[in-house]
């Protein structure tokens, strides 16, 4: 498999671990799961993401799952891994494991100690150092690691750490960063890296029109963040944001926190991509009148992608 490069774009979409309802690893949903995301167009997977359970897995079944992601695969996608640790010790292990099964780069969130740019800049200096010539994503959550990085320790990292070489980008919404970040590399300061965004995809739109190439995001509907990047990148504006506008209440229900993934998880079950809608525990359900909002939403949602022949 081609490694991860600066000219990524597309949908990376994060992939759900499937489990049984007992809390076991379910190995067939996740074969159906990779078929599903395939069929609906997406360029890459990223596994072991934090809304895929990743700190709820061992390292044994971390690397089950990868294997298994890219067996079922067998090289048509690439395969983005989550190794994020406390320590940089467990997070190049479990890099050079992936690596070593066929993953096109790995992905690094900061740990929340990080209180300054220059504590920023070197973690991730040391994160390219240990990952040697392994392609990595800077992924950039403050939402959850209550790590703010500007844009200028950004450019840094870019122009210091060479095999930096996406930005996942999450802050919330954050569109000023992407702008910042594309003048530096439109101006020729530093190197033009690949820009995917998360949030569940809310931003989308506005985000592709800052100059993101794509997404790393899920969602029970994977087919809005490949229908809304494909409409941009053909320069049908308008099209992009009537698909968007159409997925848009259900995404917006799927970014509650605490229940969010379990949604996410009873949509995919419904849709026969995964056999169970069980998060490991500790993990949310959904309470009947969560069920209640979720399949009035979908209803609605048919009905509007009805109208527009989507």
């Amino acid at each position: 498999m081609a490694r991860l490069t600066e000219g990524a774009k597309g949908v990376y979409v994060i992939a759900v671990t499937p489990f049984t309802d007992d809390g076991a690893l379910d190995f067939a949903s996740i074969d159906t799961m990779v078929d599903f995301y395939e069929s609906v167009g997406v360029t890459g997977l990223t596994v072991l993401g934090q809304l895929g359970e990743a700190p709820k897995l061992t390292a044994d079944e971390s690397r089950a799952v990868v294997e298994r992601v890219l067996k079922r695969l067998n090289g048509r996608l690439p395969v983005v891994v989550g190794v994020s640790a406390p320590g940089l010790a467990p997070m190049r292990e479990l890099a050079e494991a992936v690596m070593d099964q066929g993953a096109a780069g790995v992905m690094v969130a900061p740990p929340w100690t990080i209180k300054t740019d220059d504590q920023a800049f070197a973690f991730y200096q040391s994160v390219g150092e240990v990952l040697g010539d392994t392609p990595f994503v800077l992924q950039d959550y403050p939402l959850t690691t209550n790590v703010t990085i500007a844009p200028k320790v950004i450019d840094r990292i870019i122009k210091e750490v060479p095999n930096c070489v996406m930005l996942k980008h999450e802050d919330w919404p954050g569109l000023s960063k992407i702008t910042a970040l594309r003048a530096s590399s439109d101006k020729g300061e530093t190197r033009r890296i690949s820009i995917l965004c998360g949030n569940g995809g809310l931003f989308l739109p506005e985000e592709m029109g800052r100059g993101a190439d794509g997404a790393m995001t899920g969602f029970c509907y994977p087919e809005m963040m490949v229908g809304v990047v494909q409409a941009y990148t053909a320069g049908n504006v308008d099209r992009a944001h009537e698909i968007f506008d159409a997925y848009l209440p259900l995404a917006r229900y799927e970014q509650q926190q605490g229940i969010g993934l379990a949604a996410r998880k009873y949509v995919l079950a419904k849709r026969g991509v995964i056999k169970s809608a069980a998060l490991r525990k500790p993990g949310a359900k959904l309470s009947p009148l969560d069920v209640e909002d979720v399949e009035r939403l979908l209803a609605r949602q048919a009905h509007r992608l009805q109208e527009i022949g989507a």
